[in-house]
């Protein structure tokens, strides 16, 4: 187990989509300099295998399921930290679908734009709203929202995606004022082009909608590294970060 400067030993730290990409990088880092770390997300095999490979390394990590948009699932989730812990240090809001790419306002299923809605805001106020009491129990607790420049800085691909990105960095700006009078800091990390699932998914479906072909290496090789992202978020998760206000861009 590495320690760093910047290291969040002893922490308890919760990471929702943190089965892999963005919030998979989070979790090894976090883990490997000290935290214990609950990986939640709805891909179970890969969560329950990034768990059990951090445990090899003697780090400490356990994957719970958690679906972001069921209120019961954050619920259940937060009364075991709870039960568990008595507290949360952290709280890392990486789950997130990108749909409906290059899709124009007239042929957008409403059904696809509630999905992404749902995920990407519903689900994040709803893990913020059940971890409240246990991060004003830490005494130190630090809310981080995966944002993206998408609806803050530019537009998207996804009409739905670049609305909920907005409303992310939004309840981010607004949760920062209401919850810093309880000493709960918190920060918006805005990736740019990162290799991820969902990214790759993306380009994929946007290069198919404008009858372009998709190179897979090409696209990979103009994306940064999930790690990257990872690791300034597991610097924001330290006591190190105190000071960082508000939003945060990344390449």
């Amino acid at each position: 187990m590495t320690t760093t400067a910047a290291d969040v030993e002893n922490k308890v730290i919760l990471i929702t989509g943190g089965a892999q990409g963005i919030g998979g990088a989070s979790a090894r880092l976090c883990a490997q300099r000290g935290a214990e770390v609950i990986i939640t997300d709805i891909k179970d095999e890969t969560g329950e295998a990034l768990a059990a490979s951090l445990r090899a390394e003697g780090c400490r990590a356990r994957y719970q399921r958690l679906d972001v948009r069921r209120h019961e699932d954050a619920q259940l989730v937060f009364n075991d930290v709870k039960e568990r812990h008595g507290r949360l240090d952290v709280l890392i809001c990486s789950a997130g679908v990108l749909q409906g790419p290059m899709l124009l306002p007239d042929a957008f299923p409403v059904e696809v734009f509630d999905e992404v809605l749902a995920v990407n805001v519903r689900g994040v106020f709803l893990c913020v709203k059940e971890a409240y009491p246990l991060l004003v129990e830490s005494g130190r607790g630090v809310v981080l929202l995966v944002g993206s420049g998408a609806g803050v800085q530019g537009g998207s691909s996804s009409i739905a995606y670049g609305t909920s990105k907005g409303a992310v960095n939004g309840m981010g700006m607004t949760l920062e004022q209401h919850l810093a009078r309880k000493g709960i800091r918190v920060n918006v990390v805005c990736p740019g082009s990162i290799e991820t699932e969902l990214k790759l998914r993306q380009l994929r479906e946007s290069a198919e909608a404008q009858g372009k072909a998709f190179d897979l290496e090409d696209a990979r090789a103009q994306l940064g590294d999930p790690e990257g992202v990872g690791a300034l978020l597991a610097f924001l998760a330290s006591d190190d970060a105190r000071y960082l206000r508000r939003n945060l861009f990344t390449r």
